[in-house]
């Protein structure tokens, strides 16, 4: 079953009284608590594997792959921040992992960072020249610039440098922004 596309907002807080209840009850191996906690999250997690994969199929494999991990290792979540967060963290590693295993990353030496300014574009044709980016670059960017993670975070979740991070970074606004500035000529 595929899940659309909306984002639903994670913080790293807390658990709340009724998370914490929630998840007692997965531990508990209650198909509804685990059917709860699964329509809780589908959604934010299938957009962010999609984002990283760029396909639809390889979404949902991810997702169904994430969440058989969230279940299998509930019993080891620490209640140091939210269970959004956690299974976010099992969803980048997965999707990301399916890349490596997709395509190898391509290594740069570094460069210089670039800006880039995405405000004037349609979010459709911003979505569309995003999943058209090779898979390092379009991986790196969405961490990034999308999801809010420093290069060092992302080198460690990736396993590839601080250096090559930046540079995935740096091509792949290069690439945007080429991309974009060919849209806007053709109008």
């Amino acid at each position: 079953m595929m899940a659309n596309t909306a984002t639903a907002s994670l913080t790293v807080s807390e658990p709340t009284i009724t998370e914490k209840t929630l998840l007692q009850r997965c531990l508990e191996g209650e198909r509804k608590a685990q059917k709860e906690l699964y329509q809780t999250y589908c959604n934010a997690m299938y957009t962010l594997a999609y984002r990283i994969t760029s396909d639809a199929d390889l979404a949902n494999d991810v997702l169904q792959d994430a969440f058989i991990d969230v279940f299998r290792d509930l019993k080891s979540f620490k209640s140091s921040g939210t269970i959004g967060s956690w299974i976010k963290t099992i969803v980048i590693r997965k999707a990301t992992k399916q890349v490596r295993f997709e395509n190898r990353f391509e290594r740069f030496e570094e460069k210089h960072d670039v800006g880039i300014s995405y405000q004037t574009f349609s979010s459709r044709l911003l979505e569309r020249e995003i999943s058209a980016l090779p898979e390092g670059y379009r991986t790196v960017f969405t961490l990034s610039e999308i999801e809010g993670y420093k290069h060092a975070e992302i080198a460690s979740m990736l396993n590839i440098s601080v250096s090559t991070s930046r540079t995935q970074l740096f091509h792949a606004k290069r690439t945007l922004r080429e991309r974009l500035k060919n849209e806007r000529d053709n109008y």
